[in-house]
């Protein structure tokens, strides 16, 4: 598992598309509800699909943990959105708190891990 995070309009799915040799069709863009594809290689706005785990009451580590089979041999991007001024809104504290909780367990499951910024990707693991 390959796991690239960074702010947002960071160049992070241009950059997995180069570094890894892939092309448009191997992302699967992520929405806060609805199954994650788990036949395409990259699975893209991980995070918009936990805002839905956050309104449903489903922890997005539980998710992960039955699926990581699933995910062994994809590349997943995660919006960091843990950055700036924590929102006044209960659920998107819940949201920034999950999206948090959900980056240490794939950090920690990835083979590789890349934080992008301006397009640069730093390979931190």
């Amino acid at each position: 598992m390959v796991l690239i995070f960074g702010g947002a309009y960071q160049g992070k799915v241009e950059f997995a598309l180069e570094k890894f040799n892939l092309s448009e069709k191997d992302v699967f863009d992520c929405t806060d509800s609805g199954d994650i594809d788990y036949t395409c290689k990259v699975i893209n706005n991980l995070d918009q699909r936990i805002l839905g785990w956050v309104r449903e009451e489903t922890e997005a580590r539980d998710e992960f943990a039955k699926n990581i089979e699933a995910l062994r041999d994809k590349i997943i991007i995660v919006n960091d959105i843990s950055q700036g001024v924590v929102p006044m809104e209960k659920e998107l504290r819940a949201w920034r708190e999950m999206v948090g909780r959900a980056m240490l367990y794939l950090s920690k499951e990835a083979d590789e891990v890349y934080r992008v910024f301006c397009g640069i990707g730093q390979q931190i693991k």
